[in-house]
């Protein structure tokens, strides 16, 4: 598979070079697979950033991504987790990955959307700045973690592409405790 160019910041400003990255995309993801090549040595993805930063989880836990709106503050849980929102009619918890793994804050825009992962009966949305799309990358080009990713610990992390694609575990992110929030409210009395 062909690598898909990415869209910077400079392309916004030359709308001949943002419709030459486009069309190269397009033809990038029209790409037929590979003859020959085994669907076990691929790993499939879906590209997000983040804080800057190119990430990606593994296909088999994401459910869908949906825009982030209207979504509801919750007391009492911890900083990483924004709060709750709808989803049609599902109630969902929303995390921060920025906050979870203590990475530079960017701030909520119009681009933001929610990657909802699925393991078992846990589903929970987690916050993206932008979402690039799905691909498939050889199990050869992923390498081991680098311990000295910022504010990412090498347990979360499957591995990083010779791009600088940092691929995380879904599954290690999905059965952290700090996940579970055991905090109540005292009520004072009169």
């Amino acid at each position: 598979m062909k690598e898909i160019p990415p869209l910077s910041k400079e392309a916004g400003a030359d709308p001949a070079e943002k419709q030459r990255i486009l069309q190269a995309r397009a033809r990038a993801l029209a790409q037929e697979p590979e003859k020959g090549a085994e669907p076990g040595n691929y790993l499939e993805v879906l590209e997000f950033s983040l804080a800057y930063e190119r990430y990606a989880l593994e296909t088999s836990l994401v459910r869908e991504v949906c825009p982030l709106k209207e979504l509801t503050p919750l007391p009492c849980t911890p900083p990483f987790i924004l709060g709750i929102i709808s989803v049609r009619g599902q109630i969902l918890s929303v995390i921060d990955l920025k906050r979870f793994f203590n990475l530079p804050e960017k701030g909520l825009s119009d681009l933001d959307k929610v990657i909802i992962l699925r393991r078992g009966r846990l589903e929970v949305g987690l916050l993206a700045d932008a979402v690039a799309g799905v691909r498939a990358i050889p199990w050869a080009e992923v390498q081991a973690p680098l311990p000295t990713l910022e504010g990412l610990s090498p347990d979360y992390l499957q591995g990083v592409t010779r791009e600088a694609l940092i691929i995380l575990d879904a599954e290690k992110i999905l059965t952290d405790p700090r996940l579970i929030v055991h905090e109540e409210v005292e009520l004072q009395t009169k």
